[in-house]
């Protein structure tokens, strides 16, 4: 994953040159503009639990199941109002994954030039072991899973871009009020706060044929994290006739004060943790409509010594939307 990371970096700052020959501008924005708009996509929060477990197991996947999300919006300068709802049914087997119960809150602004706010609080309860067949002999290929109701996972960030190049417009990357004309790029800090982690009621996480007690955290029934901290990273946006691709790419670290519990007992630790910031958006954009697919991904992670948890927030959705432009008055008189 850390390739990959440094490989996004890399090209990110080679293209850095080509967008300094651009305009220093190069965008169109439409909020004079009546902009309704509709999505369609789901968010995901799996995450692994990593330690030297029985059975010769190194680590354990977790896996809630996913419900597909609708959402409707409309833009007027400076007012914005979105409404989104989980559409019936699931997108994996019940048999296999279970009921799960998402619950995501969102807001995002700009202020300014130089900075963008977002804060978000999510929950995710009802999770199933992926492949537990292979250690557990109550299941098999058909039914591999290990079903685990009561783990729930939950989150609260806030973040803060801070772009070094004062003519970026994050509106026009976003592409619902705006696009881009041309390429650009510019260099930014995400500074975070975040509180996360994962508990499972007063029941193990690890499920008990794999927990070695002779290390109390190895029972662990929760695992949390108030961390803060800055990521630096580079924001690129590329334009090729009415297509545009833009990404963000950072890696940084953090301050954490990480806690573990097991029934009633709770032991904190103050560490440094890494911290990854990823996001694509790509997409079909004329000055009367738009269409972008949108990707998002938050990297987390708590290490108790062997014991590592890592956490991974992503979504995926298709954006799509028009631009009402207002009628003259004056053309409409005259005819």
């Amino acid at each position: 994953m850390k390739r990959i990371i440094f490989a996004v970096l890399l090209c990110l700052s080679l293209l850095n040159g080509i967008a300094q020959s651009q305009d220093s501008l190069g965008f169109s924005m439409y909020k004079d503009r009546l902009v309704l708009y509709s999505d369609l996509g789901f968010r995901a929060a799996p995450f692994s639990v990593q330690n030297n477990f029985l059975q010769s197991v190194e680590k354990i996947r977790f896996k809630h199941n996913i419900k597909l999300n609708a959402g409707f919006g409309i833009m007027y300068k400076w007012f914005a109002f979105r409404l989104a709802f989980s559409l019936p049914g699931t997108i994996l087997s019940k048999s296999r994954y279970g009921r799960s119960k998402n619950f995501d809150l969102g807001l995002s602004f700009g202020l300014k030039k130089n900075w963008f706010f977002d804060f978000d609080t999510r929950s995710y309860h009802g999770y199933v072991i992926k492949n537990a067949y292979k250690w557990n002999d109550t299941l098999n290929k058909l039914n591999p899973n290990d079903l685990r109701p009561n783990t729930q996972v939950f989150s609260a960030s806030s973040n803060a871009w801070y772009f070094f190049d004062r003519s970026f417009k994050v509106q026009a990357v976003m592409g619902k009020a705006g696009h881009y004309n041309t390429s650009k790029g510019t260099w930014y800090v995400k500074n975070t706060l975040n509180l996360f982690g994962v508990g499972n009621r007063l029941d193990p996480i690890t499920p008990e044929e794999l927990i070695d007690t002779a290390l109390t955290r190895n029972s662990a029934d929760g695992i949390s994290a108030l961390d803060f901290g800055m990521v630096p990273g580079y924001a690129y946006v590329k334009r090729i006739n009415n297509w545009q691709v833009s990404a963000f790419g950072g890696l940084g670290g953090v301050i954490q004060a990480k806690f573990y519990g097991v029934k009633n007992l709770t032991r904190g630790f103050i560490g440094i943790a890494p911290r990854v910031d990823l996001r694509f958006i790509g997409g079909y954009s004329k000055p009367n409509y738009f269409l972008w697919f949108v990707t998002d991904f938050d990297i987390k992670s708590i290490r108790h010594q062997e014991l590592v948890y890592n956490q991974t927030y992503y979504s995926l959705k298709l954006v799509a939307g028009v631009r009402l432009a207002k009628k003259d008055k004056k053309k409409i008189k005259s005819n």
